[in-house]
């Protein structure tokens, strides 16, 4: 695909990184070249190639050059020190790591362990520039034929145990990623989308590309002809990321929920003209809550834009709802439709809209095909049901009486309490409405008499006072007694990662802590 569409537009950029910008023609050169490197060292089909960096024009070249190998992509979270960094390597079986300098040291310690350490080990700048310009950019691999079985590997964030290798079949990525925005079709062929991609828009991802929110937007740009616009810089700058979507005319942002959206609307609420945004279309999301009141904030700014939710994982991609201005902005629902079902957990069968069941959403299709090295993980995750292989990565859900999905959370975040089991997204959901919140999170602590108590984290907006008993009059008469959290704790930050996630393993030592600390 991105060959045909370097061969078709060979001087649009591909991809712009503050002063840097890489044309299609550089693009499909460099990870040419790059692919002749990593082969002549040893890296073959099959082989994976690991990616430690940040969102830079690198890290697209390298996963390019893998592809043209037949080799495995692999992301590497750049925040892991040398111990995490060596199980990925490890339960990857690495053959070959492209990293950043600022992450040479984490790298370099990870190898030293390894049984079968890599036959190549890569860094940005001069070393990486010196390899592209000694290789050819149609080395032996130049005549293997493309092939939709290799595997793209996606490890997810790990914030419930270690992180597991999800494998896509490199055909089933594109065709799902195309059926996300186009249910019910199927894409079309290279040549053919490079002819379309002649209005191919531009997109930034704010999150990391070493994350699936971010990675996918840019394999989709990618595949339809545009332009990946990177900010290479770890953390959120929002004056920066709006002054570089004014610079470069970008049409698509991708964020994270309200992690991402509510420091966007900070800054434009602080200096609302400071920047000309009219050519930005849509902001999409995936992962993490978005809620009304920041979205609706983000409207008054800029009325033109629709703003996307995506349902999905790195399990599966499922479906995504608009908002508009002028219309009624609520949280986002998704339906059911001949893709997405909510299955009921012991039986697998589809569950019956408008009845009080709760079940596991689920998404057939294009799909992974499991967990690398882990047959047990793929068994519980990726269920054939009459005879329908379904991906459920375990968001508990009900469906309302219109096939609306109502998302509950996660299985291995829901807090059981008292018997009455309690689904925290369903509660941060409720406590994000509040105006002066800019984060939170629900976790269950121990508790001698009903098992586990639910406890809120909350992280004010800039410059608001909040406390406890705000809080708590704030719930009370909107969710039922059970699900309201004991207690609530007033905090900095709740040190999501960069991708917007959470650790709730070290959120709920912290709860417990406070809660324990507050009873003494």
């Amino acid at each position: 695909m991105w060959s045909s569409v370097a061969a078709e537009v060979p001087d649009r950029p591909a991809l712009i990184c503050g002063a840097r910008t890489v044309s299609w023609a550089a693009f499909d050169d460099r990870a040419r070249r790059l692919a002749s490197h990593l082969a002549a060292a040893g890296v073959g089909p099959g082989d994976k190639v690991a990616l430690d960096m940040t969102n830079r024009p690198e890290y697209l070249e390298t996963f390019f050059a893998a592809l043209l190998l037949g080799a495995v992509p692999v992301n590497v979270n750049y925040r892991y020190v040398a111990d995490e960094v060596r199980y990925v390597l490890d339960n990857s079986d690495a053959r070959a790591v492209v990293h950043d300098p600022a992450f040479g040291e984490a790298v370099r310690t990870a190898v030293t362990d390894l049984e079968t350490p890599p036959v190549c080990v890569l860094e940005t700048g001069a070393g990486y520039e010196q390899a592209l310009a000694a290789a050819t950019p149609d080395g032996p691999w130049s005549a293997r034929p493309p092939d939709g079985d290799d595997l793209i590997f996606l490890y997810t964030g790990g914030t419930t145990g270690m992180p597991k290798g999800v494998m896509w079949r490199n055909d089933d990525l594109y065709r799902a990623l195309w059926q996300m925005a186009r249910p019910g079709s199927e894409p079309p062929d290279p040549a053919e989308a490079a002819r379309a991609g002649k209005r191919a828009g531009t997109c930034l991802p704010a999150c990391p590309l070493m994350h699936g929110t971010g990675l996918f937007i840019a394999l989709s740009t990618l595949a339809g002809a545009g332009s990946v616009v990177l900010v290479d810089a770890i953390g959120l700058d929002p004056a920066l990321l709006w002054s570089e979507i004014e610079r470069t005319g970008v049409e698509v942002l991708t964020i994270v929920g309200d992690v991402f959206a509510h420091p966007l609307l900070h800054a434009l609420d602080a200096e609302p003209d400071r920047w000309d945004l009219g050519g930005l279309r849509a902001i999409t999301s995936s992962g993490v809550t978005w809620s009304p009141e920041v979205k609706a904030g983000l409207l008054r700014h800029l009325p033109r834009l629709t703003l996307i939710d995506s349902l999905g994982a790195s399990e599966g991609l499922m479906s995504r709802t608009a908002s508009k201005a002028g219309g009624d902005i609520k949280p986002a629902r998704f339906a059911v439709n001949e893709r997405v079902a909510v299955l009921d957990e012991e039986t697998g069968r589809a569950l019956t809209p408008g009845t009080d069941e709760i079940g596991l959403v689920g998404v057939t299709g294009p799909i992974p095909v499991g967990y690398y090295k882990d047959d047990a993980k793929t068994a519980a995750t990726f269920r054939t049901v009459d005879g329908v292989r379904y991906s459920i990565p375990g968001d508990y859900a009900t469906v309302d009486a219109d096939g609306t999905i109502l998302l509950l959370g996660r299985g291995s975040a829901c807090i059981n309490t008292g018997g009455e089991k309690v689904y925290p997204e369903e509660v941060e959901g409720l406590l994000r409405e509040h105006p002066a919140l800019a984060d939170c999170l629900v976790v269950g602590v121990p508790d001698e008499r009903f098992g586990e108590m639910v406890v809120a984290l909350a992280v004010p907006t800039a410059g608001a006072e909040l406390d406890e008993p705000t809080l708590d009059a704030w719930c009370r008469g909107r969710l039922s007694g059970y699900k309201r959290p004991k207690r609530f704790f007033v905090v900095d930050t709740l040190e999501r990662s960069a991708a917007g996630k959470a650790d709730h393993r070290r959120m709920r030592t912290l709860a417990a802590e406070l809660a324990d600390g507050a009873d003494r």
